[in-house]
């Protein structure tokens, strides 16, 4: 399952394809350097501050409902076959909530400025939000519900890295030639459709892993629950923008219908596990029409520039899968009950949990952003 995760770093770099071509390699250097330098740097501190006390594999023993405070550089205790392999898995995780900026922030922030950003969400931002809700933190503890529930990550993967998107892409304020002297945005066509699709393919395809693999444990016959719900979301999202495209405009808009699948691919990656079939195919038709009018509201009305509707679709539906757990879990895994069971608790756990990671990351955001921007400038392009 790791291996399909890791897979997705490939994913990420073809989505390049939305950008012009004289910035592809900066992009995928990005990309590249979150692979490796940013999993040096979970390595070396963020995997400890976020499992330690968890124990969820030997030597993650010491930790508070804040931070955790064991298992750095897999020394002592945590030098188990065990615990390795779960940080393998982990660090692929933390690479991919990093990678989600670079889209967001391509062909303005210099290699510097995205370097400190690389560090500092896979040091401190996600690690310590995720030992909030995955470490045994005060997010997972809290008197509602089940306490807080992201099966995959909506919240911390894609709402940490999505919010952080928005604040940098808003810091740097938009590319050259973006928008007219009268506040109207012109589009900047991407250099290669077939770059989209395939990046989309291989994102879907390690999607199965992401998802599938948090249940930490092969041998879970509920993985056949989850990766179908995977894919029937990433599905109706895409099928939803391919008649939305083709009605509003007499074609089919291929970037919007590689969007809509990853909009459902997110939606999802929270609720995957409780919900049934049928709340997958609601909850990724629901992800389309939530990225659609996300990238209106951001670029539009916001004049914020996300080349490759980042802010749309981690942002806004790692939200919307945070609150779907709330809505449709079913009381069939986990003891997860949603509103569809009467239970209204487990929405307010969720919703509090996202509030946190929102603030959380925006507060964070400004401090990295404004900051590069102040002392790294601006590459505008």
């Amino acid at each position: 399952m790791l291996f399909l995760v890791f897979s997705m770093q490939a994913g990420f770099a073809f989505l390049g394809g939305f950008l012009r071509q004289k910035n592809m390699l900066s992009y995928m250097a990005h990309c590249f350097i979150d692979s490796t330098f940013g999993a040096m740097v979970f390595f070396f501190f963020g995997f400890a501050f976020m499992f330690g006390g968890s124990k969820l594999a030997p030597g993650l023993e010491n930790g508070n409902a804040w931070i955790g405070n064991d298992g750095f550089m897999l020394l002592g205790g945590s030098y188990d076959v065990q615990t390795i392999m779960f940080w393998l898995f982990q660090m692929v995780f933390a690479t991919k909530t990093v990678s989600i900026i670079a889209g967001a922030v391509a062909e303005r922030l210099k290699f510097g400025a995205y370097l400190i950003y690389s560090f500092l969400v896979c040091g401190l931002i996600y690690p310590i939000y995720g030992h909030w809700v995955w470490g045994g933190g005060w997010l997972s503890t809290l008197p509602f519900g089940a306490g807080v529930k992201d099966f995959a990550g909506c919240a911390c993967v894609h709402t940490i890295g999505g919010v952080m998107a928005f604040v940098g892409a808003w810091a740097l304020g938009p590319r050259k030639g973006k928008y007219n002297p009268d506040g109207s945005p012109n589009a900047i066509p991407g250099h290669n459709i077939a770059y989209m699709v395939i990046g989309t393919f291989i994102l879907a395809f390690g999607w199965f892993g992401f998802n599938a693999g948090s249940t930490l444990a092969a041998t879970d016959l509920r993985i056949s629950v989850i990766a179908t719900n995977t894919f029937i979301a990433a599905a109706a999202g895409a099928t939803v923008m391919l008649f939305l495209t083709w009605s509003m405009t007499g074609y089919i808009d291929v970037p919007y219908i590689c969007n809509g699948a990853l909009a459902g691919l997110v939606a999802i990656t929270a609720p995957c596990a409780y919900v049934a079939p049928w709340a997958a195919v609601v909850i990724g038709v629901l992800a389309a029409l939530i990225m659609r009018g996300s990238i209106w509201l951001v670029e539009v009305k916001m004049k914020v520039d996300d080349p490759l509707g980042a802010v749309a679709v981690h942002a806004a539906n790692g939200m919307w899968g945070m609150l779907a757990v709330g809505f449709f879990a079913d009381g069939t895994y986990g003891g997860v009950s949603g509103l569809i069971t009467g239970s209204g608790w487990q929405l307010l756990a969720q919703f509090i949990g996202t509030v946190v990671a929102l603030a959380w990351a925006f507060a964070w955001g400004c401090g990295v952003f404004f900051y590069s921007k102040i002392s790294y400038g601006h590459q505008g392009v």
